[in-house]
């Protein structure tokens, strides 16, 4: 079974950030260092906009890179010794994930009811177009 933070760390819903920045959490400080060296050689600002961001984020001089992230799922999974709440908290937790993956899919349909929808009116207004030199 998968916690919640695995599946929000590793969901393929994420954006591009998110992602980079788990993959580099993953690697390392030194992954860390290196993309920042790498933007500063290629793009100055780029170097000072990561350097800045491991600051704020305590990543440039916390232990691990990802303590945060290992020390949620131990919270997560960590036996608290009452039988009743770990029963409770495995539900809880096996209920959001479910309602999480509903949603998933709800915004998955979603954005295929719009884009077709977008799809359909451009048809539309090409056959108007390709209709309107015709005739005239």
């Amino acid at each position: 079974m998968t916690t919640m933070t695995e599946t929000a760390t590793y969901g393929s819903r994420q954006n591009w950030f998110t992602r980079t920045e788990g993959w580099l959490d993953d690697k390392g400080k030194g992954a860390w260092i290196a993309a920042m060296v790498l933007g500063f050689i290629f793009f100055w600002p780029v170097g000072l906009a990561l350097l800045m961001y491991m600051i704020w984020s305590k990543r440039m001089f916390s232990g691990p890179s990802c303590a945060r992230r290992s020390k949620r799922t131990m919270m997560t999974t960590r036996s608290t010794g009452n039988a009743a709440f770990d029963a409770y908290k495995a539900d809880t937790l096996r209920r959001l994930e479910e309602e999480q993956t509903n949603f998933e899919s709800f915004l998955e349909r979603l954005r295929e009811a719009k884009d077709k929808a977008e799809f359909d009116q451009f048809m539309d207004e090409r056959a108007k177009r390709a209709d309107g030199p015709a005739e005239a």
